[in-house]
């Protein structure tokens, strides 16, 4: 297997990149393109920027996610996810128990992906059942307005 070093001096397999997403600084094609699409929005891009310590029994464990994006009293995170395998899923299960004040959404190149071979579960399906927000291939529009104040009239008054 051939590796590419990225910017980060990180070592990540070809097959799992694209060649413009890593020249740009991302993993993958997912990554590029939000990021780009957070641009657009006139949002400054933070990627992986934070990292969240938790407990992953019985060790200490570091979780650094994709994208940080403002919201009305603070921030939210993003992580992109072509292929959401168990030891992820059960990675944020532990974060959502141990920082329940964080907000980590999800942005699936597919979110119909089942969660193993056989499964009738899919991505979003254990979104839904574990109160995660996810979208499909893009930040929805209500999540990037998030950062921005709502309109005002003159005298204050919402628009």
């Amino acid at each position: 297997m051939r590796v590419i070093k990225t910017k980060k001096t990180k070592l990540v397999p070809r097959h799992i990149t694209s060649r413009g997403a890593l020249v740009r600084g991302y993993r993958s094609g997912l990554e590029d393109k939000i990021s780009e699409q957070i641009s657009k929005a006139d949002l400054k891009v933070y990627y992986e920027t934070d990292k969240i310590k938790y407990t992953h029994p019985p060790r200490q464990s570091t979780y650094t996610p994709d994208f940080k994006l403002p919201k009305i009293g603070g921030f939210f995170y993003v992580e992109t996810k072509g292929r959401f395998v168990t030891a992820d899923r059960q990675k944020h299960l532990l974060i959502k128990e141990q920082h329940p004040e964080l907000d980590i959404r999800f942005v699936f190149s597919n979110q119909n992906s089942k969660i193993y071979k056989g499964s009738k579960t899919t991505y979003a399906d254990f979104c839904r059942a574990n109160g995660f927000k996810f979208a499909h291939r893009f930040i929805p529009e209500e999540w990037l307005n998030e950062g921005h104040p709502p309109p005002t009239g003159l005298h204050g008054d919402l628009l």
